[in-house]
């Protein structure tokens, strides 16, 4: 499961409440700007993979910068995500070989 945040520029610090959750911070917390994902506007979007609970806790913090995006709008930045995750693995695969 999974959860995609889009937090406006000028609240992108306030995102740094989710590293200092307990369940929250032992799940997987992805940020990156809308630049370096190819997208426009000055954004940043985190990612949160987890449990059902931590989801639902990371929404609880965020409740005041930003809701969770939905739909087609939020798999497509996902997608975004994982495709540059693959992209550095395989770079790393040419440094050290198989």
């Amino acid at each position: 499961m999974y959860r995609v945040f889009r937090l406006p520029a000028a609240q992108a610090p306030r995102a740094d409440i989710l590293r200092k959750d307990d369940l929250v911070s032992r799940q997987s917390v992805t940020e990156r700007d809308a630049k370096s994902l190819g997208l426009p506007g000055d954004d940043r979007y985190v990612v949160v993979e987890g449990t059902d609970a931590a989801l639902a806790r990371a929404i609880d913090l965020l409740k005041d910068v930003a809701r969770p995006m939905d739909g087609a709008d939020a798999e497509r930045v996902y997608r975004r995500f994982r495709a540059q995750d693959e992209e550095a693995a395989s770079g790393m695969g040419l440094i050290f070989g198989p």
